[in-house]
Order: C-alpha cells, then structure tokens, then sequence
C-alpha cells in the first residue's frame, strides 16, 4: 500500500510585507541624503543668514538707507559708518541691508514667473505633441535667440524703472530652458504605463497632465526653480548696475552701479554689495547641487 503524502501546504512568505515594512518613502530618503550633503547644509544656512538680515534687518537696523549720515568716500571701519560710506556720504551696511529685500524679492518672484510660463508651455508641448509643440517650440526658440538683456532693457525702459516691471521683465525672458527641460520630461512620462492607464480609464486631460505626469516631473524642475532663483539675482543686479533698476528701492545692483564710477577711490561701495550678492547666489547654488543629487536616484550615492 503507498503511503498517503499530505498536500504540501505554502507557507506565506513574510519577507516581502517585512521588506515593504522597512522601505522607506521616496521624500524622505530625498531628505536625507540632502541633509548628507555638506555642501548644501551649507549652501542652505548661508541662504538663511542672507534671508534673516533681509526680512529683520530693517526693524533691527532702521535707518534710511538714502540718507547721507556721513562724509562721502569714508573708509570701512570707521566710527560712522561700519563698512564705509559711498560718493554721496550714505552708509554702504545700511544700504546692503535695507537692499537685500528689494534684491530678493525680485529674484524670487520673477523666478517664480519664469517657472509658471516655462512649465504650463512645456507640458502643453510635450504632453499633446504635433501641431501644438511645434508652434510652441517656434516660439521658445524665438525667445531663446532673443537677447534677454536687450529685451529686458527695453521692457523696463517703455514702462518705467519699478520692480514690478523689472520682475516682469526678468521673468518673461528667462523661462526657455525650464520649458525645453519640461517638455522632455512630458514626452518621456507620458510613454508610461500608469499614464496610458488612466487614458484608457477615460480621465481628462488635465488631469493627466497636472495630477498624474507633473507630480512625477517635478524633481529636475525643483532643482531648476532653485537655479533659477541665482540667476533672476544676477539678472536683477545687472539691470540695476546700468542704472534701470527702481530708483527709490535700494537694491545690492543699484549700489554697485551707482558707485561704479568710483570703483579705484571707493572700492567698499562695490565690495560688499557685490559680496552680498556672490553669497546668495552661491548658497542658492549649492542648495540646488545639493537638490540635484537627492533628487535624481542615478546621483545618489548608496
């Protein structure tokens, strides 16, 4: 007689909730290996300091930064004024920290600007393709051949120097790349599987593009938006520098090009404004390194 075999019964494996358990969330892991990185925990304490002087210094320090408080040309170190005075007699620290503000504000919000015209225009064109990124893309590659200083000058100059118009001006020459950067990543999402799921399922297309692709194009545009921000301040500094820059708001530009002429007698007038400026673009850098590196998995060092 052959002996009977219970049936083999299958044991759950408990490797796999245990694993899903113990994996960890794609945030956080980016959030971690950030806060790893040197480079940008310096980049962003820097970004802090600048921020902090900026949005308390003019209560901690309330002086007029127009005002003439001492004799022009002072040196730095000197009893009325601690960073020395430029060619009109005002103080050079109350001017960089009554500008930070102005400079800052600018650099935010017509990166800002740049960010929401470059991604609604790359994820019309890589999402519907044909007709519409064809004449989409005629028109970036209009605005990427045209010089952005030039067009930014002239936008300025019909409207009156303001920061409103300096951070329009700024913002609607400077989104091209982000909307190159957009449209390949639309093109590349939209291929997917879950993507082509929800087609099938009937969803809209706004959704789709705004709740299903761009959540999942958003780490190389976070790391954009951050970049994009030094380069609206340097872009800001340069309008001010040829003297179009608002001239009731002190901005870190607008004292570097107002001293410009008295760069070999008054080099502090050019200095520290222009250090100030080297600093914020620098920490807005390395954050964005820093971002680049958490964000994009091939860069991650494991």
């Amino acid at each position: 007689m052959n002996a009977i075999t219970p049936p083999s019964v299958s044991v759950p494996s408990v490797a796999a909730p245990q694993a899903a358990a113990h994996a960890e969330h794609p945030a956080r892991e980016a959030l971690r290996m950030f806060l790893r990185n040197p480079s940008a925990i310096a980049g962003m304490a820097m970004l802090l300091i600048v921020l902090l002087v900026a949005i308390a210094g003019p209560w901690i320090w309330p002086a007029d930064p127009f005002e003439i408080r001492t004799m022009p040309l002072s040196p730095p170190f000197s009893e009325e004024a601690w960073l020395g005075s430029d060619q009109l007699g005002r103080d050079v620290l109350t001017g960089i920290i009554h500008g930070g503000r102005a400079t800052l504000l600018v650099g935010a919000f017509a990166a800002l600007l740049s960010v929401c015209i470059g991604v609604t225009l790359g994820a019309m064109a890589g999402y519907y393709g044909g007709r519409v990124d064809a004449l989409l893309m005629r028109v970036t590659e209009f605005f990427q051949v045209l010089p952005a200083l030039l067009f930014a000058m002239v936008v300025v100059t019909l409207f009156s120097p303001s920061l409103v118009t300096v951070t329009l001006a700024i913002g609607s020459v400077s989104w091209p790349a982000t909307a190159r950067l957009t449209r390949a990543e639309f093109m590349r999402i939209r291929q997917l599987e879950f993507v082509r799921a929800e087609s099938a399922i009937g969803a809209r297309h706004g959704r789709i593009i705004w709740k299903v692709i761009l959540p999942n194009a958003l780490p190389p545009l976070v790391v954009s938006a951050t970049l994009a921000v030094g380069a609206t301040i340097l872009f800001e500094a340069g309008l001010s520098f040829l003297g179009l820059g608002d001239p009731n708001q002190m901005s870190w530009g607008l004292m570097i090009g107002s001293a410009r002429q008295y760069l070999l007698s008054c080099w502090w007038a050019v200095a520290f404004p222009g250090a100030a400026i080297f600093v914020t673009v620098l920490a807005v850098s390395l954050i964005g390194d820093g971002l680049n590196d958490a964000l994009n998995p091939k860069l991650r060092e494991r």
